[in-house]
């Protein structure tokens, strides 16, 4: 009798041990760059699907690095847009500034946009000579990159 009652004693530790341990790491599990897009505010649809292998974020100054598989390039809300390997910037709730690596085809020419910001259900970029306004559910969910080298070709017709 003595031995089964140690031998629930020691299961009950090995299950308070178990899920308290795994409670522990469901806190401390890093959040994905989507996560934290949502975390200040905006919707994960900035980012491009499946392509972010990682990410840096200072919390104290908000200066982030966000970095892509490759260069990939989209068609989104009818304009062209350019991911680097390489995001940089700054976040804060509902801002996001000094924005490097993410660039607009405005007129033949890539333009870097440096700044993007919420104002309730609306999303404005800021691309040195222009800006514009998107609706927050455009951004609803993640557009699908596809890689520099397959789309070159379709991007140059969609100027002709």
């Amino acid at each position: 009798m003595e031995s089964a009652k140690t031998l629930a004693t020691l299961a009950a530790i090995l299950f308070i041990i178990l899920n308290h341990s795994t409670r522990i790491n469901s806190f401390t599990e890093t959040p994905t760059a989507y996560e934290v897009l949502e975390d200040y505010s905006f919707p994960v649809g900035l980012l491009p699907d499946g392509v972010v292998k990682g990410y840096d974020l200072n919390p104290n100054t908000g200066e982030f690095s966000a970095y892509l598989n490759d260069t990939c390039r989209l068609i989104e809300g009818g304009f062209q847009v350019k991911y680097d390997p390489k995001i940089t910037g700054f976040i804060s709730n509902s801002k996001l500034s000094g924005v490097k690596g993410v660039s607009v085809l405005f007129f033949r020419k890539w333009r870097n946009i440096g700044e993007i910001l919420r104002h309730g259900n609306h999303v404005h970029f800021f691309a040195s000579v222009a800006a514009e306004k998107f609706h927050i559910r455009d951004f609803d969910d993640s557009p699908l990159c596809v890689w520099y080298e397959l789309q070159d070709e379709y991007l140059l017709e969609e100027q002709k």
